[in-house]
């Protein structure tokens, strides 16, 4: 099943299922504990993010291409920062550049497999931990790249927290549908050109290795969403580097999963 949340023509907010571009069927009640799939058709006129998570967790360098061009090792453990809750945005919806980075904009992309974790989960083994998941999604990991190197005292979690620097969707595949996802392809495209093409299976560290080490000391709750990492070709390596401008579209595409387009706009002093 594929699980998106919705704005309707009313500013009605919904769960629904069977989107088929212009119409969904809506759902009734907790996709992460019981619900009813109603008969109501009804149109779509926004997507956003497919779930409102209690915490969004990133795994950072876990693709092998991605740590060879930046001339790294392997790391002996998955990475792990946060992002606030509040960068969420849509699939379809503006990415936007704040004031703060514009002088000069170094704002990067990051495309990323999504998890959805389905029920609270403490101290999940690698065999068990995929029962814990409700399904996958596609995420940019935005960052502000001079935030990340300059400022936060070393710590990343600012300059992956702007306000919508988290694109999330568009829907979420449930597991039945995904039997291996560790064989995903995985592409960024910027204005048409694609930036990143890779594959889940060049993971460092699987999704049972990453659920499992996250839970052996931290309850993961219901709703929350792990970042797994992104893979070579971001913007900051290049040369010259590439980074996001405003009236850029910036896509997101996993297979099976489906693609994100978001505009990018900067934010004036007017807002």
């Amino acid at each position: 099943m594929k699980f998106i949340r919705f704005i309707d023509i009313y500013d009605l907010t919904h769960y629904g299922c069977d989107f088929d571009g212009t119409t969904a069927i809506v759902i009734e009640g907790d996709i992460l504990g019981h619900f009813n799939i109603t008969q109501d058709r009804v149109h779509v006129q926004t997507l956003l993010p497919p779930i409102i998570p209690p915490a969004i967790l990133c795994i950072g360098l876990n693709y092998k291409n991605h740590a060879q061009e930046l001339d790294m090792p392997l790391p002996d453990y998955p990475a792990l920062f946060m992002k606030n809750p509040a960068t969420l945005t849509g699939p379809m919806s503006d990415i936007c550049i704040p004031l703060s980075c514009k002088n000069p904009s170094q704002v990067d992309y990051e495309a990323e497999l999504a998890v959805v974790i389905k029920h609270k989960v403490k101290n999940a083994s690698e065999q068990t931990a995929l029962e814990s998941v409700l399904g996958y999604t596609c995420a940019n990991d935005v960052s502000a790249r001079e935030w990340q190197k300059n400022a936060g005292g070393g710590q990343w979690i600012r300059a992956k927290s702007f306000d919508t620097f988290c694109p999330l969707g568009p829907a979420i595949v449930t597991l039945d549908e995904i039997p291996d996802p560790g064989n995903l392809a995985v592409e960024c495209r910027l204005n048409g050109t694609v930036m990143q093409s890779g594959s889940t299976s060049d993971m460092i560290f699987s999704i049972p290795e990453i659920i499992a080490y996250l839970s052996e000391d931290t309850t993961l709750l219901p709703g929350t969403v792990i970042l797994t990492g992104t893979p070579a070709g971001v913007g900051f390596i290049r040369t010259p580097p590439v980074y996001l401008k405003n009236g850029d579209e910036l896509e997101t595409q996993i297979s099976s999963l489906g693609t994100m387009k978001n505009p990018v706009k900067e934010v004036s002093h007017n807002g």
